[in-house]
C-alpha cells in the first residue's frame, strides 16, 4: 500500500512540473502535438474496438453453434446454471443469523459470564465487602463488583476483568431479599452501607429469539427452499408441489397403444364408454335434441375383469385430453393435500376441457361417511376433506359440462352415497367376468400374439369351455403361462397341451414332485379321487371328470381332479346342489367302505358342503322349516341378526341337507364299489386318467353334455376328440377348485386333500 501510495505521488508531481514547464510561446505546438496524438489515439482506440468486437461475435456464433450441438445431442434438456451466492437476498441473511445465533450464545457467552451459586457469593465476594451492586433481571441476578479491590485482591482471576459477569439464579425475589438481609446482619453492616439492589428488564428481545427462534427459523428455512426450489404453487399446502395434482395426461399423441378393439369380453359396458367419447368428439349432435353429456360414470366389478384396461383403450381412443390418478395418490402425510390435489386436478381439466378424468380405485376417498360426521373412527380424517373436494367438483358451482369424470372401484357397495347419486356418476356400468361367449373373444385377443398351429376357433372354444369363471386378466396370464411352458419344452409352436397344462396351473398352482407320498398314502388319495369320480360319472347334475391325478400340488393338495363343468349356470334348482354336495362328499364315503379307518382328507370337502348346505337354508330359502328368509352370514357381526331358537334350528336343516348328501353319497358308492377299485387300481398304474379313460373304463355316461360343450369333449356330437393325456413329468395339474355355486371364480376342480 504504502508503495502505491508513493507512486501515486510522484506520477502527479509528473503532472504539476510538466504543467507547469509549459512556456506561452510553446503552449501551441504542444496543443497540436496533443491534438494530433489524439486523433491518433482515437483511430488506434476504434481499430481495437472494432477488432474486439469482432471477436465478440465469433466467439457468440461458436458459443451458439456449441449450444445448438449440445441441444441436439442432449435432446434440447440443459442443465440451468446453479444458483450462487451473491448476498443480495434479504431472507437468506436472516435464516443464516438465526442458525447461527445459537452457536454464538452458546460458545461466546460462556466465555465472558459464569454462573455461581450463592455460597461462592457470600464466601468470595459479599464477606470480603467485594459487591457493588446486585441487579435483578427475572430469575437471576447479575452481581457487579468493585474491580479496583477485586484487581488488588485476586489479580490473575477473571474477576478482574471488568467485561467478566457473575450471576446466579433464585428462586423468588422476597426470598432472595430476605437472605441478603440476613447476611448483610451478620456481616454487621450498617443499614446506610448496604449493598443496593436494582431491578432491570433486560434480555428480553434475546429471550423471546431463543423462545420462539426455532419456530422461526423452521418457517424460514421452508419458505427459502419452496423458493429456491422454484415456487410451487399459491399456498401452505402446495408447498413441495404436495398440493399439485399427480395426475397423468394422455392424448392422441401419447403412446398409449391400448384401443377398444383391444378390449373384448365386455360388449356392453364398452359401448356405454364409446358413447361418453362420442359426447365429447361430437356434441352438438346430442345438444340439438336438448340432451346433456353425463357427468360421469363408475366401473365396478370384480378383480382383474378389465375395468382399467377400458380406461386405457379410452385413453387411447378419445381424441380429447385424458387424466389419469389413482384414488390412494389423494392421500398424504399432510393435513389438506388431498382436497389441494383435487382442486387442482379439476382446474388442470376446466383449462383443457373437453377432457375425461378416470380415478382407479376410487373406494381409497370414496368411502362411506359416518352417521355422526366423519369417517369411523373419529377425528379429522382426511379421506373426509378429500371426498367432500370431490363432490364439491363434480356437482357444485364451478361445475363444467365438458369435463367427464370415470371412476373404477371393486367395491361399489362401501361408497358414499353423495358420491354414487345421479348428477355426480349418472351411470353405474358394471362389469362381470365374461360369458364363455366372451371368454372366446378374450382368448382370441391374447392368441394374437402366440405361435400356434392349432385351428383358433376349435382352439379358442375349447379353452374358453375350460375356463368358467374366468376373469380377463386370469386369461391374459393362462395364455402366457403356455406360451413359458412351450418355451421350456423347446416347442416349436404352443399346442393344446401347453394350454391345458397352464390352466391346470393356473387353477391349481404348481406340481410338487419333491412331495413323495408313501404308498399308503398314494393309495388313500387314489381311492379317494375315484369316489369323486365315479359321483361325478353317475350323478345326472354333477360336473363329469375330465381329468384326475394323485401328484400332488398347490398348497397342501394330495390328488388333483378337474371335471367338464357344466356351463355358465345362473339357477340352480335343490336336485342340482344336492347331487354337487354329495360328489364332494364321494372322497370321504370312499375311504370308509375301502379302508379301516379315515384321514384328514376331506376337511376341504366338509368346508365346502357345509357351506352350500348353509347357503341353502339361510340365504335361499330352500328349508321347508324356515321357509322364505333371509340372514346374512357375516363372520365380522358380534351379534346375529336373529334369537337362538332360530340359530338351533338352521343349525339343525343344515345337518339334515348334509345327512341326506350323505346317504345319497353312500348309497351310489355302495352300489358302484366294484367300479371305484377298477378306477382307483388305473389311477394308481397311470397317476393320471383322463376322460377318454373313464369312457374306457366305464363306459359311456348315461346323460348328454350340452351342445356348446360336448362339441369340444365328446366324439358323438362330432367334435374333435380330446387330445391323448400327456407325461406325467411334464404335467402342472391344479387342485380342486369350489363348484360353480356361488360364482365362477374357478373351473370346477377336486382336490385339496
Amino acid at each position: 500500500m504504502a508503495s502505491e501510495f508513493e507512486a501515486a505521488s510522484q506520477e502527479q508531481e509528473r503532472k504539476t512540473t510538466d504543467f507547469t514547464s509549459n512556456k506561452p510561446g510553446e503552449e501551441k505546438e504542444q496543443d497540436w502535438d496533443n491534438a494530433q496524438g489524439q486523433e491518433g489515439e482515437q483511430q488506434q482506440r476504434s481499430q481495437q474496438g472494432s477488432q474486439q468486437k469482432q471477436q465478440q461475435q465469433k466467439k457468440k456464433q461458436s458459443g451458439q453453434s456449441s449450444q445448438k450441438g449440445q441441444k441436439q445431442q442432449g435432446g434440447g434438456n440443459q442443465t440451468p446454471p446453479p444458483r450462487r451466492f451473491d448476498g443480495s437476498d434479504p431472507i437468506t441473511w436472516v435464516i443464516a443469523t438465526v442458525m447461527l445465533y445459537p452457536f454464538y450464545t452458546m460458545f461466546f457467552s460462556s466465555e465472558s459470564s459464569r454462573e455461581i451459586t450463592w455460597q461462592e457469593l457470600r464466601k468470595n465476594f459479599l464477606d470480603r465487602g467485594l459487591v457493588e451492586k446486585l441487579v435483578v433481571v427475572d430469575r437471576r441476578v447479575r452481581v457487579e463488583l468493585n474491580r479496583d479491590a477485586v484487581r488488588n485482591m485476586y489479580p490473575d482471576s477473571q474477576a478482574a476483568n471488568p467485561n467478566f459477569v457473575y450471576y446466579f439464579s433464585i428462586g423468588s425475589v422476597d426470598a432472595f431479599e430476605r437472605r441478603l438481609d440476613e447476611a448483610q446482619q451478620e456481616l454487621g453492616v450498617p443499614t446506610s452501607e448496604r449493598i443496593p439492589v436494582s431491578y432491570a428488564q433486560e434480555g428480553m428481545a434475546a429471550n423471546l429469539l431463543m423462545a420462539f427462534g426455532p419456530t422461526i427459523l423452521i418457517v424460514g428455512l421452508l419458505a427459502w427452499i419452496s423458493r429456491r426450489a422454484g415456487g410451487v404453487g399459491g399456498g401452505s399446502s402446495n408447498m413441495f408441489g404436495f398440493g399439485k395434482s399427480k395426475a397423468k395426461m394422455f392424448n392422441h399423441d401419447s403412446a398409449v397403444k391400448v384401443k377398444f378393439a383391444d378390449v373384448a369380453g365386455m360388449d356392453e359396458a364398452k359401448t356405454e364408454i364409446m358413447e361418453f367419447v362420442s359426447f365429447l368428439r361430437t356434441p352438438e349432435r346430442f345438444q340439438r335434441l336438448g340432451a346433456k353429456i353425463p357427468r360421469g360414470a363408475i366401473l365396478s366389478g370384480p378383480p382383474g375383469t378389465g375395468k382399467t384396461l377400458l380406461a386405457k383403450a379410452t385413453a387411447g381412443e378419445s381424441q380429447v385430453p385424458f387424466y389419469s390418478v389413482s384414488g390412494s395418490e389423494f392421500v398424504e402425510m399432510f393435513v389438506g393435500v388431498g382436497a389441494s390435489r383435487v382442486r387442482d386436478l379439476f382446474a388442470t381439466a376446466r383449462k383443457n376441457a373437453p377432457c375425461i378424468i378416470f380415478i382407479d380405485e376410487i373406494d381409497a376417498v370414496g368411502k362411506s361417511r359416518a352417521d355422526g360426521g366423519g369417517f369411523k373412527g373419529g377425528g379429522n380424517d382426511e379421506r373426509e376433506a378429500t371426498l367432500n373436494q370431490i363432490l364439491t367438483e363434480m356437482d357444485g358451482f364451478n361445475t363444467s359440462e365438458q369435463v367427464v369424470v370415470l371412476a373404477g372401484t371393486n367395491r361399489p357397495d362401501i361408497l358414499d352415497k353423495a358420491l354414487m347419486r345421479p348428477g355426480r356418476f349418472d351411470r353405474h356400468i358394471h362389469i362381470d367376468r365374461p360369458t364363455m361367449k366372451g371368454r372366446k373373444s378374450i382368448f382370441k385377443v391374447h392368441l394374437q400374439k402366440i405361435l400356434t398351429k392349432e385351428d383358433m376357433d376349435y382352439l379358442t372354444g375349447r379353452l374358453a369351455a375350460l375356463t368358467p369363471g374366468f376373469a380377463g386378466a386370469d386369461i391374459a396370464n393362462a395364455v402366457n403361462e403356455a406360451a413359458l411352458i412351450a418355451a421350456r419344452a423347446n416347442a416349436t409352436s404352443v399346442e393344446m397341451i401347453h394350454f391345458e397344462q397352464a390352466i391346470e396351473r393356473v387353477v391349481g398352482g404348481l406340481e410338487r414332485k419333491s412331495l413323495v407320498l408313501s404308498p399308503e398314502e398314494k393309495r388313500t388319495v387314489a381311492y379317494h379321487e375315484a369316489g369323486h369320480a365315479i359321483c361325478g360319472w353317475y350323478f345326472r347334475w354333477a360336473d363329469p371328470l375330465l381329468k384326475v391325478s394323485i401328484i400332488p400340488r398347490g398348497q397342501g393338495a394330495l390328488g388333483y381332479a378337474q371335471y367338464l363343468p357344466a356351463g355358465d349356470a345362473y339357477l340352480m334348482n335343490t336336485n342340482q346342489l344336492m347331487d354337487r354336495m354329495a360328489m364332494t362328499l364321494g372322497g370321504r364315503v370312499s375311504e370308509e367302505l375301502h379302508f379301516p379307518t379315515v384321514t384328514t382328507g376331506a376337511s376341504d370337502d366338509f368346508k365346502k358342503v357345509t357351506r352350500m348346505a348353509t347357503t341353502m337354508v339361510t340365504q335361499w330359502g330352500m328349508s321347508e322349516k324356515l321357509g322364505p328368509l333371509h340372514f346374512e352370514n357375516d363372520q365380522n357381526q358380534l351379534h346375529k341378526p336373529f334369537a337362538e331358537s332360530t340359530a338351533q334350528a338352521i343349525d339343525g336343516e343344515v345337518r339334515r341337507i348334509v345327512d341326506e348328501a350323505y346317504k345319497q353319497c353312500k348309497d351310489l358308492l355302495v352300489a358302484r364299489k366294484k367300479e371305484i377299485a377298477i378306477v382307483a387300481e388305473e389311477l394308481l398304474r397311470k397317476e393320471m386318467l383322463t376322460r377318454d379313460d373313464l369312457v374306457r373304463l366305464l363306459g359311456p355316461r348315461e346323460w348328454p353334455e350340452k351342445e356348446e360343450f360336448a362339441k369340444f369333449f365328446d366324439n358323438r356330437h362330432g367334435g374333435k376328440s380330446a387330445p391323448p393325456p400327456f407325461p406325467i413329468e411334464n404335467t402342472d395339474t391344479p387342485d380342486e377348485a369350489e363348484p360353480a355355486l356361488f360364482d365362477e371364480e374357478k373351473p370346477p376342480t377336486d382336490g385339496g386333500r
